[in-house]
């Protein structure tokens, strides 16, 4: 087979995955054999759950399309300004449970304290983040790229900031979850939901101080943990607020 090059221009913020040498140029990949466009996107580090649309000589192409002659491609991220093909988009725009590895801990608690369905485990490997991310149907939040290539993921996102703040902003742009926002419904030890219980039910687990100054609790219906507006509820409350602020000013 004829050697044949393949010309990638990558868009929006995909360039944040592109090498520091590379980042803003169109990127070329001299190829011998013919190759699908999901492998060539990934040579040059970007994960496919990051591409939304493909354009190979300008026509809309899913990932299993297989490049054999001379090609440019345009490489489109989620959320793109490109309101062209909307029916070829390869992402799906918004899913509520997520599965998050070991590494990014402060993102966790934050989208557990926003009401959202998170699973963690800090010790968890990545073939045990693969398979529950697969068998419960999650999306896989990760910042290692290689792991968001496995063939097996369908949904996933790379957080670009190191900042768990930021991080929180971000994920829930790219999900569309700002209206399902639902906050302190959700354990932040075990994940599991949240309900209202009378303050006699619990009342032999409070300290003296908690029983004298509160009168409403919730109860974790998995480990059982307590939750009241104690100390901590006010500095919970004031990061709740600057994530709303983020988008009430950018987004409305």
């Amino acid at each position: 087979m004829s050697p044949f090059k393949i010309r990638l221009k990558f868009h929006g913020d995909l360039l944040f995955f592109l090498g520091t040498k590379t980042r803003r140029e169109t990127v070329e990949r001299a190829l011998r054999e013919k190759t699908s466009v999901k492998d060539v996107i990934e040579s040059c580090g970007v994960p496919h759950p990051e591409v939304d649309l493909i354009l190979v000589d300008g026509q809309p192409l899913d990932f299993h399309h297989t490049l054999r002659t001379d090609a440019d491609v345009d490489v489109y991220p989620v959320g793109s300004s490109s309101t062209h093909f909307e029916k070829h988009r390869l992402q799906v725009p918004r899913i509520k449970h997520f599965i998050v590895d070991g590494h990014l801990g402060k993102l966790t608690r934050n989208l557990r304290l926003l009401g959202f369905d998170i699973a963690y485990d800090r010790k968890a490997h990545d073939q045990q983040l693969l398979s529950v991310m697969e068998s419960e149907n999650r999306a896989l939040l990760t910042r290692d790229r290689r792991l968001l290539m496995h063939a097996v993921v369908q949904t996933g996102y790379s957080p670009r900031s190191q900042n768990a703040h930021e991080q929180t902003i971000e994920v829930v742009r790219r999900f569309d979850l700002f209206d399902l926002i639902a906050p302190f419904t959700r354990c932040l030890r075990c994940n599991a939901s949240l309900q209202k219980v009378a303050k006699a039910d619990v009342i032999e687990k409070l300290e003296p101080l908690t029983k004298i100054y509160y009168e409403e609790f919730r109860r974790c219906i998995g480990c059982g943990q307590i939750y009241w507006a104690g100390s901590h509820f006010s500095k919970l409350q004031e990061r709740l607020e600057e994530i709303r602020a983020q988008f009430s000013t950018t987004d409305v």
